[in-house]
């Protein structure tokens, strides 16, 4: 009878240790060499396909798993349109409005990971994967994704509003946003260096190059005006200009060397040097090619990791922009 007991002990301390780790679940690079092992050479694929056919895909794929992870964590809650009346479309924010993109190439990626393993590959682990092979395929570094996240049924254009960076923040309001984020201040200097590659529209900077221009290199801001108009209208709101005029298309470190020159095209960018407590951080990027690099995949490896759903906390959605 005790030998009984003892087993039925056991056997319940074997569940009870089953059951904390399924709630505990943790991201693994390994979590689909069983279910789905062709998965990361398929979206591999498409992004490949779709960067080569527009290099400035790149960036928006990058941005794209950077406006997911802030807003609710690493869960692709920025992909889902609107749904009345359960959600509302993080994609009507204000930093996501008409500036975020990659939807459609996302949802390549989707359908064609569907096809090797349906039910298998969440969103949200695309989305992650994307930014790193959109890196890679620019001269960018690569790192190693842990995978095994899992797909919201919600969306929060509240915290879109209130959590995402603005192009107009100063340097303590920037600071703070990545903060609450679990990020020091150079890794947010490291993080802005995404903006190496990718372009931005003119009514995120036309302010900076028509206003007070004393931080602003004046050929730099004569360049720019040329390609923004300081007429106010939906046209010329659109018009899109690089943030890297010198290597728009490759990821380097000289959004670094543009800071220092004072041609950063946001001022989100120009605060980070300054004359403030960041600009160190910007002088040894601009020096450091390699380590920026490498700074960088290790930050994105750190941003995947906010607040991701695991185990049975999420859902693996059929298409991206849906719930099932």
């Amino acid at each position: 009878m005790g030998g009984r007991i003892q087993s039925v002990t056991t056997t319940f301390a074997i569940i009870l240790v089953l059951l904390g780790t399924a709630c505990d679940a943790q991201l693994s690079s390994t979590f689909y060499d069983t279910t789905c092992p062709n998965a990361l050479s398929t979206i591999r694929t498409t992004i490949r396909t779709a960067v080569s056919k527009e290099r400035r895909m790149a960036a928006s794929l990058v941005r794209l798993h950077f406006h997911d992870c802030f807003v609710q964590g690493c869960d692709a809650s920025i992909l889902l349109d609107d749904s009345p009346p359960t959600i509302v479309s993080e994609k009507g924010a204000l930093p996501n409005n008409n500036s975020v993109r990659g939807f459609e190439v996302i949802d390549q990626a989707k359908a064609a990971v569907e096809k090797v393993c349906p039910g298998v590959v969440s969103c949200a682990d695309i989305v992650a994967v994307a930014a790193r092979d959109a890196s890679f395929a620019v001269g960018g570094p690569s790192w190693v994704v842990k995978l095994g996240r899992r797909d919201s049924t919600t969306a929060s254009i509240t915290l879109a509003n209130s959590d995402l960076p603005l192009a107009s923040d100063d340097l303590n309001t920037l600071i703070s946003r990545f903060s609450n984020k679990g990020f020091s201040a150079k890794e947010m200097v490291t993080l802005s260096g995404a903006h190496t590659i990718g372009q931005a529209r003119c009514v995120t900077f036309r302010n900076r190059i028509y206003g007070n221009t004393s931080d602003i290199d004046a050929g730099f801001t004569s360049t720019r005006q040329r390609g923004c108009p300081s007429l106010i209208n939906n046209d010329n709101n659109k018009k899109l200009s690089p943030l890297d005029l010198v290597t728009p298309n490759s990821f380097d470190n000289n959004y670094f060397k543009n800071l220092i020159q004072k041609k950063g095209l946001l001022q989100s960018d120009q605060v980070l040097f300054s004359g403030g407590s960041t600009d160190s951080f910007v002088s040894e990027y601009s020096k450091n090619p390699t380590t920026f690099k490498s700074d960088f995949a290790a930050a994105m490896i750190k941003m995947g990791d906010i607040s991701p759903l695991t185990g049975s906390a999420g859902i693996i959605r059929k298409i991206c922009s849906a719930i099932n």
